[in-house]
């Protein structure tokens, strides 16, 4: 397992172009005069599987060995990572099978089951279906895919960060909502590459905050729980690729509270009328408490995935329960 480099971001945006046009990218006027500054959003909730995570999912499924794919895939999810796979897997005729914990959101796994990978409910978080999968994976001979120690993932959704300082290379501030970390990984990588002194912020659920605490501490630390409605927020350990990658590149990561990104989410929905789940509206939600006055600032809107039944709680003022 070895650290991607940014030439291996350059060369996964060649992978990908081919199925996965760039996404949205621009300054949003109302949220740049409340915020005080230059408020650019990126548009990962328009790929097909609604999440930005589909680019690493492209790029690894492609790279695959003729012996891997007759294996096919494992992985274990809570929705976003799995579709992304499993949308890779049927461009690419590789058979996937998907571990979401009980509880994952119907639609997300609906979605992955639509585009034909094996759904399989284990555990009660992520973690436990994350164990789970690995030891089936052993067992049965597929090729597991880990979600965050994946270098052919890290470099695939790096490439939404190259597509912004693509359009704007003199970016100040890059929000990114922080899981896994791949995706805080991948969009670091590129941005202190392409512009050293840019400042990366990542974002982290208050009750499920397992990498900002290990950042703080100088180590990887697990959590208790992780109980969040921003499932793509929802993980208990930091993982080492990742947590290896944002140690050196990421500059501060911020919490948010369940209210905070309700509240985001209420904002995108009013001001930019676009739908973001929980994990999208986070880099927002940590924008709302930062002083980014005269900054050029970009916030990723990594997916919008929300159930039907939480975005009417939410626009109605409500919070979901985890």
């Amino acid at each position: 397992m070895h650290e991607p480099v940014y030439q291996d971001v350059v060369d996964a945006a060649g992978r990908i172009a081919a199925y996965l046009p760039e996404t949205p990218f621009h300054e949003i006027p109302p949220l740049s005069e409340k915020f005080g500054c230059h408020y650019f959003l990126k548009f990962e909730s328009m790929q097909p599987v609604g999440a930005f995570k589909v680019r690493g999912g492209v790029n690894l499924v492609s790279r695959l060995s003729e012996k891997e794919r007759a294996r096919g895939l494992i992985t274990a999810s809570t929705g976003n990572h799995g579709a992304s796979i499993a949308w890779a897997s049927r461009a690419f005729g590789v058979r996937a099978t998907v571990a979401a914990p009980e509880g994952s959101n119907p639609d997300k796994l609906a979605a992955i089951r639509r585009m034909g990978a094996e759904v399989v409910l284990h555990g009660s978080d992520f973690d436990e279906a994350r164990e789970w999968c690995e030891a089936e994976a052993e067992r049965s001979g597929m090729r597991y895919v880990h979600s965050a120690n994946e270098p052919h993932l890290i470099a695939g959704v790096g490439t939404a960060a190259l597509e912004c300082f693509g359009a704007e290379p003199d970016i100040d501030v890059l929000i990114v909502p922080v899981g896994g970390g791949s995706g805080a990984a991948g969009a670091a990588l590129v941005a202190k590459t392409r512009r050293p002194g840019v400042h990366v912020v990542g974002v982290q659920a208050e009750r499920a905050p397992a990498v900002h605490q290990s950042l703080l501490a100088g180590e990887m630390r697990s959590h208790p729980s992780s109980a969040t409605f921003a499932d793509g927020l929802a993980t208990r350990v930091p993982f080492e690729l990742t947590f290896g990658m944002m140690r050196r590149l990421v500059d501060e990561t911020l919490l948010v509270s369940e209210e905070e990104m309700c509240e985001a989410i209420r904002l995108l929905v009013s001001e930019v009328c676009v739908i973001a789940e929980g994990a999208g509206a986070a880099p927002t939600a940590a924008a709302a408490k930062m002083n980014l006055r005269g900054k050029k600032v970009a916030a990723m809107v990594s997916g919008r995935n929300l159930t039907a039944e939480h975005l009417r709680l939410i626009l109605s003022g409500g919070v979901p329960m985890p």
